[in-house]
């Protein structure tokens, strides 16, 4: 597959995002309070339990996640005025991009995502610019070990879409409908999951310069500072030497 996640795309990045993790708890207990809006049961809600996959992937602790969830339920949480939106834009060289917020100033946050691509050599393009770009698939990350070929079979098996290595982690793609199923299987099979998330992937790569693909880390780096952004994602880089 030519595309794939943010998490193959700038794995490098953990560390720094360790270093906040304030900022990614934050984020994800938004995340928690918007899916329980929809029930509070993870087995009934799919949304909700990716979501606390997500907070325990990132080691948030059970008590919190619980209180985030109760939280979401009062109708004067703040969570309640949330929506979601994707915006879509080009990075330096033409890269298409895709910001998932979530937010209560619709407003306040196209201004912010504006700024950032207009600082960083982006433009800010129309809904549905970019999108067609994309295809949502199921990410399960799970690090290399001795059973490859047991996991290999069992993804295979179910339908995954796509096996890739990564240093010391595959990264297993999946459709949308066999996403669940895929997980639960690797769960069962006592699989070491590192990440499990549904993602905008692109299949068709760009190649740009050294000096733009440094602008498209820049620009990263300002839309995931910014406090109502989720998620980014970007089409894979062939980076010219």
């Amino acid at each position: 597959m030519a595309g794939h996640s943010k998490w193959a795309n700038i794995k490098h990045r953990k560390g720094a995002q360790d270093a906040k993790r304030g900022k990614v708890f934050t984020k994800i207990i938004r995340e928690i309070a918007v899916a329980a809006k929809n029930g509070t049961d993870p087995k009934i809600n799919s949304s909700l339990r990716l979501a606390i996959e997500k907070a325990f992937q990132a080691n948030m602790a059970k008590d919190k996640v619980q209180k985030a969830i109760a939280k979401a339920q009062a109708k004067d949480d703040p969570s309640q005025q949330l929506e979601s939106i994707v915006y879509e834009g080009y990075g330096p060289g033409g890269a298409a991009m895709l910001v998932h917020c979530l937010t209560d100033n619709r407003n306040r946050t196209v201004a912010e995502v504006r700024h950032a691509f207009s600082k960083h050599q982006g433009n800010l393009g129309e809904s549905g610019s970019v999108s067609y770009l994309f295809e949502q698939l199921g990410q399960i990350q799970i690090p290399i070990d001795d059973q490859e070929s047991v996991w290999f079979d069992l993804v295979m098996e179910h339908g995954a879409v796509d096996w890739e290595a990564f240093d010391d982690h595959w990264l297993i793609s999946t459709e949308m409908r066999d996403f669940e199923t895929i997980l639960q299987q690797l769960r069962q099979a006592n699989a070491q999951i590192e990440m499990a998330e549904i993602c905008w992937i692109s299949k068709h790569r760009i190649t740009i310069s050294a000096t733009q693909a440094e602008q498209i880390e820049k620009l990263y780096d300002r839309l995931d500072d910014l406090d109502d952004s989720q998620s980014i994602y970007y089409q894979p880089l062939d980076v010219q030497t």
